[in-house]
Protein backbone atom coordinates (compact mmCIF):
# COMPACT_ATOMS: atom_id res chain seq x y z
CA UNK A 1 0.00 0.00 0.00
CA UNK A 2 1.35 3.46 -1.03
CA UNK A 3 2.18 6.13 1.53
CA UNK A 4 -0.49 8.49 -0.66
CA UNK A 5 -3.77 8.79 -1.88
CA UNK A 6 -3.89 10.78 -5.03
CA UNK A 7 -7.23 10.97 -6.63
CA UNK A 8 -7.42 11.67 -10.45
CA UNK A 9 -10.85 13.61 -11.68
CA UNK A 10 -9.26 15.26 -15.04
CA UNK A 11 -10.60 12.96 -17.80
CA UNK A 12 -7.95 12.68 -20.30
CA UNK A 13 -4.58 11.95 -17.24
CA UNK A 14 -2.53 9.58 -18.79
CA UNK A 15 -4.96 8.57 -21.92
CA UNK A 16 -1.73 9.03 -23.74
CA UNK A 17 0.80 6.65 -22.30
CA UNK A 18 1.15 4.87 -19.12
CA UNK A 19 4.20 7.21 -18.12
CA UNK A 20 2.03 9.71 -15.53
CA UNK A 21 0.73 6.79 -13.81
CA UNK A 22 4.24 4.91 -13.72
CA UNK A 23 5.56 8.04 -11.90
CA UNK A 24 2.89 8.44 -9.34
CA UNK A 25 3.05 4.51 -8.24
CA UNK A 26 7.02 5.17 -8.15
CA UNK A 27 6.75 7.60 -5.60
CA UNK A 28 4.33 6.06 -3.34
CA UNK A 29 0.66 6.76 -4.39
CA UNK A 30 -2.03 4.75 -4.75
CA UNK A 31 -3.90 6.33 -7.26
CA UNK A 32 -7.69 6.43 -7.56
CA UNK A 33 -9.42 8.23 -10.78
CA UNK A 34 -13.20 9.39 -10.40
CA UNK A 35 -15.35 9.25 -13.23
CA UNK A 36 -18.92 10.37 -14.37
CA UNK A 37 -19.78 6.60 -15.01
CA UNK A 38 -20.02 6.35 -10.93
CA UNK A 39 -22.03 9.84 -10.21
CA UNK A 40 -21.43 13.20 -10.00
CA UNK A 41 -17.58 14.10 -9.81
CA UNK A 42 -18.61 16.95 -7.12
CA UNK A 43 -20.67 14.23 -5.23
CA UNK A 44 -17.62 11.82 -5.19
CA UNK A 45 -15.21 14.53 -4.24
CA UNK A 46 -17.25 14.82 -0.84
CA UNK A 47 -17.08 11.65 -0.22
CA UNK A 48 -13.12 11.31 -1.39
CA UNK A 49 -11.33 14.42 -1.14
CA UNK A 50 -11.06 14.28 3.05
CA UNK A 51 -9.10 11.02 2.75
CA UNK A 52 -7.09 12.16 0.20
CA UNK A 53 -3.23 14.03 -0.05
CA UNK A 54 -3.22 15.14 -3.44
CA UNK A 55 -6.23 15.56 -6.62
CA UNK A 56 -5.40 15.97 -9.89
CA UNK A 57 -7.98 18.29 -11.04
CA UNK A 58 -9.90 19.01 -13.99
CA UNK A 59 -12.53 21.83 -14.84
CA UNK A 60 -14.83 20.92 -11.45
CA UNK A 61 -15.06 23.47 -8.54
CA UNK A 62 -12.98 23.84 -5.22
CA UNK A 63 -14.76 25.94 -2.99
CA UNK A 64 -14.30 26.93 0.56
CA UNK A 65 -16.61 24.54 1.94
CA UNK A 66 -15.13 21.26 0.10
CA UNK A 67 -11.61 22.27 1.24
CA UNK A 68 -12.53 22.74 4.89
CA UNK A 69 -13.54 19.48 5.15
CA UNK A 70 -9.72 18.10 3.78
CA UNK A 71 -7.75 17.73 6.34
CA UNK A 72 -5.07 15.54 5.12
CA UNK A 73 -5.08 17.11 1.27
CA UNK A 74 -1.86 19.46 0.51
CA UNK A 75 -1.70 19.90 -3.39
CA UNK A 76 -4.58 20.59 -5.80
CA UNK A 77 -2.32 19.79 -9.12
CA UNK A 78 -4.75 21.63 -11.97
CA UNK A 79 -4.44 19.79 -15.07
CA UNK A 80 -4.29 23.23 -17.26
CA UNK A 81 -3.74 26.52 -16.64
CA UNK A 82 -6.95 27.82 -15.25
CA UNK A 83 -7.63 27.97 -11.43
CA UNK A 84 -10.94 30.29 -11.61
CA UNK A 85 -12.81 27.02 -10.90
CA UNK A 86 -10.62 27.06 -7.29
CA UNK A 87 -10.95 29.41 -4.34
CA UNK A 88 -7.35 29.79 -4.50
CA UNK A 89 -7.91 32.19 -1.04
CA UNK A 90 -9.59 29.48 0.68
CA UNK A 91 -6.79 27.05 -0.53
CA UNK A 92 -3.90 28.83 0.85
CA UNK A 93 -5.47 29.82 4.22
CA UNK A 94 -5.59 25.74 4.55
CA UNK A 95 -1.81 25.25 3.12
CA UNK A 96 -3.39 23.67 0.14
CA UNK A 97 -0.81 23.94 -3.09
CA UNK A 98 -2.49 24.95 -6.23
CA UNK A 99 -0.08 23.66 -8.89
CA UNK A 100 -0.53 24.39 -12.94
CA UNK A 101 0.80 23.02 -16.10
CA UNK A 102 1.97 25.47 -18.16
CA UNK A 103 3.14 25.28 -21.70
CA UNK A 104 2.30 21.53 -22.13
CA UNK A 105 -0.96 22.30 -24.20
CA UNK A 106 0.62 25.85 -25.70
CA UNK A 107 1.04 23.81 -29.20
CA UNK A 108 -2.60 21.80 -29.00
CA UNK A 109 -4.66 25.17 -27.91
CA UNK A 110 -2.53 27.42 -31.06
CA UNK A 111 -3.38 24.48 -33.74
CA UNK A 112 -7.48 24.60 -32.49
CA UNK A 113 -7.56 28.23 -32.27
CA UNK A 114 -6.48 28.61 -36.05
CA UNK A 115 -8.58 25.62 -36.92
CA UNK A 116 -11.64 27.53 -36.05
CA UNK A 117 -10.34 30.56 -37.92
CA UNK A 118 -10.26 28.55 -41.12
CA UNK A 119 -13.68 27.23 -39.71
CA UNK A 120 -15.40 30.19 -39.39
CA UNK A 121 -13.86 32.39 -42.34
CA UNK A 122 -14.64 29.26 -44.99
CA UNK A 123 -18.18 28.24 -43.68
CA UNK A 124 -16.58 24.56 -43.28
CA UNK A 125 -18.96 23.17 -40.91
CA UNK A 126 -21.93 24.53 -42.43
CA UNK A 127 -21.17 23.38 -45.95
CA UNK A 128 -20.19 19.52 -44.18
CA UNK A 129 -23.74 19.79 -42.75
CA UNK A 130 -25.31 21.24 -46.11
CA UNK A 131 -23.86 17.91 -47.37
CA UNK A 132 -24.51 15.49 -44.95
CA UNK A 133 -28.52 16.73 -45.38
CA UNK A 134 -28.63 16.47 -48.90
CA UNK A 135 -29.00 19.95 -49.58
CA UNK A 136 -25.48 21.35 -50.58
CA UNK A 137 -24.44 25.36 -50.21
CA UNK A 138 -21.47 27.25 -51.32
CA UNK A 139 -22.00 30.21 -48.88
CA UNK A 140 -19.31 33.20 -49.80
CA UNK A 141 -16.41 33.14 -47.17
CA UNK A 142 -13.44 35.27 -46.39
CA UNK A 143 -9.26 34.24 -46.81
CA UNK A 144 -7.28 34.60 -43.64
CA UNK A 145 -4.06 35.05 -46.04
CA UNK A 146 -2.74 38.96 -45.63
CA UNK A 147 -5.43 39.99 -43.44
CA UNK A 148 -4.96 41.85 -39.38
CA UNK A 149 -4.48 39.67 -36.84
CA UNK A 150 -5.89 40.62 -33.26
CA UNK A 151 -4.39 38.61 -29.96
CA UNK A 152 -5.36 39.47 -27.00
CA UNK A 153 -3.08 38.05 -24.11
CA UNK A 154 0.42 37.25 -26.10
CA UNK A 155 1.22 34.35 -23.56
CA UNK A 156 2.48 30.93 -24.80
CA UNK A 157 -0.72 30.24 -26.59
CA UNK A 158 -1.00 33.80 -28.24
CA UNK A 159 2.83 33.47 -29.45
CA UNK A 160 2.01 29.79 -30.94
CA UNK A 161 -0.62 31.23 -32.62
CA UNK A 162 1.14 34.26 -33.97
CA UNK A 163 3.97 32.14 -35.04
CA UNK A 164 1.30 29.72 -37.10
CA UNK A 165 -0.40 33.10 -38.27
CA UNK A 166 2.57 34.05 -39.96
CA UNK A 167 2.33 31.35 -42.49
CA UNK A 168 -0.47 33.44 -44.04
CA UNK A 169 1.26 36.73 -44.22
CA UNK A 170 -0.55 38.38 -41.29
CA UNK A 171 -0.38 41.71 -40.11
CA UNK A 172 -0.28 40.82 -36.20
CA UNK A 173 -1.64 43.01 -33.59
CA UNK A 174 -1.38 42.17 -29.48
CA UNK A 175 -2.62 43.56 -26.36
CA UNK A 176 -1.15 42.51 -23.15
CA UNK A 177 -0.24 44.21 -19.42
CA UNK A 178 3.11 43.24 -19.88
CA UNK A 179 4.41 43.56 -23.84
CA UNK A 180 7.71 41.08 -24.92
CA UNK A 181 9.46 43.04 -27.14
CA UNK A 182 11.30 39.99 -28.57
CA UNK A 183 8.23 38.39 -29.44
CA UNK A 184 7.27 41.73 -31.31
CA UNK A 185 10.50 41.55 -33.30
CA UNK A 186 10.48 37.77 -34.09
CA UNK A 187 6.67 37.56 -35.42
CA UNK A 188 6.99 41.47 -36.31
CA UNK A 189 3.93 41.92 -34.39
CA UNK A 190 2.86 45.50 -32.90
CA UNK A 191 1.81 45.76 -29.09
CA UNK A 192 -1.16 48.31 -29.20
CA UNK A 193 -4.42 49.08 -27.33
CA UNK A 194 -7.69 46.37 -26.50
CA UNK A 195 -9.78 49.61 -28.85
CA UNK A 196 -7.72 49.34 -31.78
CA UNK A 197 -7.82 45.91 -32.10
CA UNK A 198 -11.75 45.50 -31.80
CA UNK A 199 -11.55 47.97 -34.57
CA UNK A 200 -8.70 47.13 -36.78
CA UNK A 201 -8.35 43.31 -36.35
CA UNK A 202 -10.15 40.75 -39.03
CA UNK A 203 -9.75 37.61 -36.42
CA UNK A 204 -9.56 38.34 -32.86
CA UNK A 205 -8.40 35.58 -30.86
CA UNK A 206 -8.34 35.58 -26.88
CA UNK A 207 -5.90 34.29 -24.27
CA UNK A 208 -6.25 35.74 -20.88
CA UNK A 209 -7.57 33.90 -17.94
CA UNK A 210 -11.11 34.78 -16.61
CA UNK A 211 -10.83 37.73 -13.85
CA UNK A 212 -12.53 40.73 -12.30
CA UNK A 213 -10.83 42.75 -15.25
CA UNK A 214 -11.19 40.28 -18.45
CA UNK A 215 -14.98 39.12 -17.30
CA UNK A 216 -17.34 40.44 -19.85
CA UNK A 217 -14.20 41.80 -21.49
CA UNK A 218 -16.33 41.20 -25.30
CA UNK A 219 -19.90 42.39 -25.32
CA UNK A 220 -22.33 44.82 -27.27
CA UNK A 221 -20.43 48.15 -27.18
CA UNK A 222 -16.82 45.87 -28.56
CA UNK A 223 -19.43 43.95 -31.29
CA UNK A 224 -20.66 47.08 -32.89
CA UNK A 225 -17.12 48.64 -33.10
CA UNK A 226 -15.52 45.42 -34.84
CA UNK A 227 -15.86 45.30 -38.26
CA UNK A 228 -18.86 43.44 -40.28
CA UNK A 229 -16.58 40.16 -41.48
CA UNK A 230 -14.36 40.09 -38.14
CA UNK A 231 -14.52 36.89 -36.63
CA UNK A 232 -13.89 36.16 -33.13
CA UNK A 233 -12.08 33.11 -31.58
CA UNK A 234 -12.45 31.73 -27.46
CA UNK A 235 -10.23 29.25 -26.84
CA UNK A 236 -8.97 30.71 -22.76
CA UNK A 237 -12.41 30.41 -20.48
CA UNK A 238 -16.28 30.93 -20.65
CA UNK A 239 -16.93 34.81 -19.35
CA UNK A 240 -14.53 36.87 -21.52
CA UNK A 241 -17.55 37.15 -23.85
CA UNK A 242 -20.86 38.39 -23.17
CA UNK A 243 -22.80 34.99 -24.79
CA UNK A 244 -26.02 37.31 -25.08
CA UNK A 245 -24.73 40.46 -26.65
CA UNK A 246 -22.37 37.84 -28.83
CA UNK A 247 -26.11 35.94 -29.79
CA UNK A 248 -27.57 39.67 -31.07
CA UNK A 249 -24.09 40.15 -33.16
CA UNK A 250 -24.13 36.73 -34.75
CA UNK A 251 -27.85 36.73 -35.06
CA UNK A 252 -28.03 40.44 -36.59
CA UNK A 253 -24.60 40.27 -38.98
CA UNK A 254 -22.79 42.69 -36.50
CA UNK A 255 -20.05 40.41 -37.23
CA UNK A 256 -19.46 37.38 -39.25
CA UNK A 257 -18.97 34.48 -36.94
CA UNK A 258 -17.31 33.10 -33.29
CA UNK A 259 -15.81 30.11 -32.56
CA UNK A 260 -15.93 29.04 -28.87
CA UNK A 261 -14.04 26.22 -27.69
CA UNK A 262 -15.01 28.07 -24.40
CA UNK A 263 -18.47 28.98 -23.15
CA UNK A 264 -20.00 30.01 -19.62
CA UNK A 265 -21.88 27.10 -19.00
CA UNK A 266 -19.96 23.97 -20.39
CA UNK A 267 -21.28 22.03 -22.55
CA UNK A 268 -23.54 24.94 -23.86
CA UNK A 269 -26.23 22.49 -24.94
CA UNK A 270 -28.95 24.84 -23.96
CA UNK A 271 -27.08 27.96 -25.43
CA UNK A 272 -28.85 30.37 -27.92
CA UNK A 273 -25.42 30.00 -29.58
CA UNK A 274 -26.25 26.34 -30.22
CA UNK A 275 -28.84 27.49 -32.95
CA UNK A 276 -26.55 29.25 -34.89
CA UNK A 277 -24.49 28.87 -38.14
CA UNK A 278 -22.22 31.00 -37.52
CA UNK A 279 -20.87 30.08 -34.13
CA UNK A 280 -18.84 27.25 -33.99
CA UNK A 281 -18.66 25.23 -31.24
CA UNK A 282 -16.22 23.16 -29.41
CA UNK A 283 -16.37 20.87 -26.13
CA UNK A 284 -13.38 23.06 -24.13
CA UNK A 285 -10.83 20.82 -26.35
CA UNK A 286 -8.15 22.70 -26.99
CA UNK A 287 -5.63 20.07 -25.13
CA UNK A 288 -7.30 17.11 -26.37
CA UNK A 289 -4.31 15.32 -28.26
CA UNK A 290 -1.94 12.51 -27.80
CA UNK A 291 1.27 15.06 -27.40
CA UNK A 292 -0.42 17.24 -25.04
CA UNK A 293 -1.96 15.30 -23.18
CA UNK A 294 1.02 13.52 -22.05
CA UNK A 295 2.91 16.38 -21.14
CA UNK A 296 0.46 17.75 -19.22
CA UNK A 297 -0.26 14.34 -17.72
CA UNK A 298 3.49 14.65 -16.60
CA UNK A 299 3.75 17.55 -15.31
CA UNK A 300 0.86 17.35 -13.12
CA UNK A 301 1.70 14.14 -12.10
CA UNK A 302 5.44 15.52 -10.71
CA UNK A 303 3.29 18.81 -9.23
CA UNK A 304 2.06 16.24 -6.99
CA UNK A 305 4.93 14.65 -5.91
CA UNK A 306 7.45 17.85 -5.87
CA UNK A 307 4.61 19.04 -2.87
CA UNK A 308 3.87 15.71 -1.38
CA UNK A 309 7.70 14.91 -1.20
CA UNK A 310 9.43 17.99 -0.97
CA UNK A 311 6.69 20.37 0.49
CA UNK A 312 6.80 22.87 -2.93
CA UNK A 313 6.55 22.93 -6.51
CA UNK A 314 7.96 25.58 -9.20
CA UNK A 315 4.59 25.90 -10.84
CA UNK A 316 2.61 26.56 -7.59
CA UNK A 317 0.23 30.09 -7.95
Amino acid sequence: MGKYKVLVTARSFGSADTKAWELLKENACDVKKLTAEDGPISEQLQRELPEADAVIAGLEAYDRKLLESCGRLKVISRYGVGCDQVDCAAAKEHQIAVTITPGANGDSVADLAVGLMLCCARNITVMDQSIRDKQQVRPSGIEMWGKTLGIIGTGRIGKNVAHRCEGFHMRILGYDPYPDQAFEKECHAVYTDLETIIREADFITLHVPLTQETKNMFGEKQFRMMKKDAVLINTARGGIINEEDLYTALKTGEIRAAGLDATAVEPPYGSPLCTLPNCILTPHAGAATKEASSKMSMMAAQNVIDVLTGGKSRFEI
